[in-house]
């Protein structure tokens, strides 16, 4: 067996000077979100989403972003799901992107609101049906016995709204993340990597370079 110890790549696929970084953050994630699609990158919109319960134990999984807009960053889940409860608890969490294949990451922190009912109304109508069955089958985060069960209850929402629109959850929904600071990270040879940190400053953003 390998040692894990042993294992490490050299990163020196770019670099990030400060003059190229766009003034606006959000236009800047938008630029390397474009790039990052563009490479194909695997899953480019899966972000891990990061979240505390009331004992301050940490909690992290991944989630997909949905929208990005000049208040902050959108995804949906179930508002009973784990996360969604501390979510409500904390009103704060926190975001990490990663683009091995561009060797780039983008770290953003901040509070946490529900986006408005009639976006989440767009959102849930727009998805696959399977998806939107999915939403009313599973109660995220719930013990179950088996899959069966699972299985069971989407066998029998299918029937129930067979030839008829799937209702939007009233436990289902989007959030949003607004920044207080986004930090974008190049990788570099040497580990000497590129890190540059807006904070949001009243209604200003200012951005400082961080040693790596």
């Amino acid at each position: 067996m390998s040692r894990l110890a042993d294992i490490r790549n050299e990163y020196n696929k770019g670099s990030l000077e400060k003059e190229e970084l766009n003034e606006n953050p959000f236009e800047q994630f938008d630029k390397w979100m474009k790039e990052a699609i563009s490479a194909e990158c695997n899953e480019p919109t899966a972000v891990t989403l990061a979240t505390v319960n009331n004992y301050l134990q940490p909690n992290c999984r991944i989630v997909l972003l949905k929208d990005v807009t000049n208040n902050g960053f959108v995804f949906f889940t179930n508002y009973n799901s784990e996360k969604g409860r501390e979510l409500a608890n904390t009103r704060r969490a926190a975001l990490n992107f990663f683009w091995p294949e561009l060797e780039r990451q983008v770290r953003i922190k901040g509070t946490v609101e529900r986006v408005s009912e009639q976006k989440s109304e767009e959102y849930f109508q727009s998805r696959p049906r399977e998806s939107q069955l999915g939403a009313w089958a599973s109660s995220q985060s719930e013990w179950v016995e088996d899959g069966k069960e699972l299985i069971s209850n989407y066998t029998a929402l299918e029937k129930q709204y067979e030839g008829k629109q799937i209702p939007r959850p009233t436990y289902w929904g989007g959030y949003i993340i607004k920044a207080e600071t986004i930090e974008f990270w190049q990788g570099r040879s040497n580990r000497m990597h590129d890190r540059y940190q807006f904070a949001k400053i009243d209604d200003t953003w200012e951005v400082k370079q961080l040693a790596p």
